[in-house]
């Protein structure tokens, strides 16, 4: 027959008991947090290298990226003539600031190009640039520039649009001259504005 203190002492080597199978458990669950943590973690650069390697999910190409020449001096024994031009495909008066200027292979510069929309409706128009010589097309980098979005124009709204720029200074020694030409056109053709 148990007597009340044996009773009690089998209670407290049942608490004891649970209370290290409880110490053991918390142990458990802190050491799988932490490797999930470390898992998920760890997960994104690894994952990143396996896309990158298999070309999966890639949002951007590398060759898309403008970068910064790694040599990023600038070239004052040099000076590169920029010549800029505009055209049209529809009811804009579209012009650069200035004609030209003289840069620095190296030096970032800025050139500003206004653009009217002569029509009594919203339109959206787009700008895409070209480069003359063609050589040169890899040695211009564009850093901010209104050609990278659509453009949406109130009626017989004017806007001021800039381009800032540097010319690589691994440019030929050659190319003395380098044209910058926008075409600014509307998107979408000739739409007819809502009452």
């Amino acid at each position: 027959m148990e007597t009340d203190g044996d009773n009690s002492k089998s209670k407290n080597k049942a608490t004891r008991l649970l209370a290290k199978l409880n110490a053991v458990m918390l142990g458990k669950l802190l050491v799988v947090a932490a490797l999930m943590f470390g898992f998920g973690f760890l997960l994104i650069p690894v994952y990143k290298q396996i896309c990158e390697i298999t070309g999966v999910n890639i949002l951007t190409n590398k060759d898309d990226k403008i970068s910064i020449p790694e040599n990023s001096q600038i070239d004052k024994n040099r000076l590169v003539t920029v010549e800029f031009d505009a055209n049209t495909t529809g009811p804009w008066r579209f012009r650069p600031v200035v004609s030209s200027m003289k840069v620095h292979p190296g030096e970032m510069s800025q050139i500003v190009y206004e653009v009217v929309n002569t029509q009594s409706r919203k339109m959206d128009a787009q700008a895409i640039p070209s480069y003359a010589p063609q050589q040169a097309t890899p040695f211009f980098k564009k850093v901010e520039c209104f050609c990278f979005k659509q453009q949406t124009l109130g009626p017989n709204e004017a806007r001021q649009m800039p381009v800032v720029f540097f010319i690589d200074p691994k440019l030929p020694k050659n190319v003395n001259t380098i044209t910058l030409s926008y075409t600014f056109f509307e998107v979408g053709g000739n739409k007819v504005a809502s009452p």
